[in-house]
């Protein structure tokens, strides 16, 4: 008997199938914990990263957008804690010399994979070393940054000399990671090469409990806008000894993924360690001057952050349904339109007739000029259009037939319902975006 796919399983191939994910270097046999992404797993990505750059950036007047460099001064590094504390615990398996994180098992003396013994527990660090110039001594050693933060922490004063921004105010950047996962797993959601979505808020530290519970509620805010519901998230308070060495207090957002309740995203109150850090380190005067009072401090720091793959997935998971439609089971993804890979399809109703595929790229050419990610497709029939339509998300496919070449009007049709309407050419790009917003 066939062992039914788990909704993950699905999942992973619809992804390779369809164009969003596939897996890295797949010719060689792939690398462990590493993704590319496809051209509608691009564009999904870049939908997600630019809702939230326009929610916490572009429509607020105390956020100022960065893009730091990966490799970094590694002094950064010893600055913030990384070289010495930035570590997962180890064991590896006697027998098969599998490695695992021992937090991550519920037997910690028994392989998961082979039933051998497991070796004791050690700490091991997870950046990746590199080497900068011509030399490969120790004086040569850089780090593929684990972190996005720091990139913002070292251009604190660069902001601030540039702008004279007035507390309380952000520091904004997406960007890449490395972290050198014992396990990666569970498809995208752990990787060794991973982006982040994070800014850090600089306050006054008798706010930072103030202005925690604000981005608390607009980190609910921003999950409501992808389509998420309440039943989807869950708090997770982490306590005295889980937080990372920087945090007074880590709230977690977890989200409903297959594989289990598993975190999204979360806020930490990083006091003011990082600052205070870099300005031992560096002899840099990082304090900030308040404008009306001229008083000298080091500002405090919440840091609500997001991982962008780890969106990418839920929001996959969040849209991935089986329904029928007409008598026949389809798979749908359900996306939001506004997050959907592919706004609009266009068909002509039959290729081989030249008339109808000449007014549909009409029709094409149109859309894609007002918005972009439209689609043109006349590969079978009408119905295999749209179930494959269906299946990456489009919300919407327009089709030409033989009464648009005498009334200029097309039929748009509906993914989730499948309900069509006759709507003129001339109100088109009016109507898909009254149902795009």
């Amino acid at each position: 008997m066939k062992k039914e796919e788990s909704t993950m399983e699905k999942i992973v191939s619809l992804a390779k199938r369809r164009g969003f994910i596939y897996q890295g270097s797949e010719i060689y046999g792939g690398l462990a914990g590493t993704w590319d992404y496809g051209p509608l797993g691009v564009a999904l990505k870049k939908n997600i990263e630019n809702l939230w750059w326009r929610m916490f950036v572009e429509s607020r007047e105390d956020m100022y957008g960065v893009d730091s460099a990966i490799l970094m001064n590694p002094k950064v590094w010893e600055a913030s804690g990384h070289v010495s504390g930035f570590s997962d615990p180890l064991v590896e398996c006697q027998k098969c010399k599998r490695r695992f994180r021992a937090d991550h098992l519920e037997d910690k003396n028994k392989c998961p994979d082979c039933g051998g013994k497991l070796g004791g527990e050690r700490q091991f660090n997870m950046m990746f070393k590199a080497n900068i110039g011509a030399a490969e001594d120790g004086s040569s050693i850089v780090y593929m940054r684990p972190e996005t933060a720091q990139g913002m922490f070292v251009n604190f004063k660069n902001i601030v000399d540039s702008f004279h921004p007035k507390l309380p105010f952000g520091i904004a950047q997406i960007g890449k990671s490395f972290r050198n996962e014992i396990a990666p797993r569970d498809f995208i959601f752990r990787v060794r090469e991973l982006e982040i979505m994070e800014f850090e808020y600089f306050v006054e530290e008798k706010r930072w409990n103030e202005l925690f519970e604000y981005w608390r509620e607009k980190t609910h805010e921003w999950f409501a806008a992808l389509g998420f519901e309440k039943s989807d998230i869950k708090e997770v308070e982490l306590p005295d000894g889980e937080r990372a060495h920087y945090s007074k207090r880590t709230m977690d957002f977890y989200f409903k993924y297959p594989h289990k309740f598993d975190e999204i995203g979360g806020i930490a109150y990083r006091t003011d360690f990082d600052l205070r850090r870099h300005t031992e380190t560096s002899g840099v005067d990082l304090r900030y001057v308040d404008q009306t009072t001229n008083e000298k401090f080091i500002p405090h720091v919440l840091e609500p952050t997001f991982g962008l793959g780890r969106h990418v997935l839920a929001v996959l998971v969040k849209a991935y349904t089986e329904d029928e439609l007409g008598g026949e089971k389809r798979v749908v993804l359900r996306f939001p339109p506004h997050l959907a890979p592919v706004k609009v399809a266009v068909f002509p109703l039959l290729k081989n007739k030249p008339e109808l595929v000449l007014k549909a790229r009409e029709v094409y050419t149109i859309l894609k000029k007002e918005f972009g990610a439209v689609m043109f497709d006349d590969n079978g029939n009408i119905g295999k259009r749209y179930r494959r339509q269906d299946e990456i998300g489009t919300p919407f496919c327009v089709t030409v037939d033989f009464d648009t070449l005498t009334d200029d009007t097309i039929t748009v049709r509906d993914r989730d319902t499948g309900k069509q309407e006759r709507v003129p050419i001339s109100e088109l790009t009016s109507r898909v975006n009254s149902l795009i917003l």
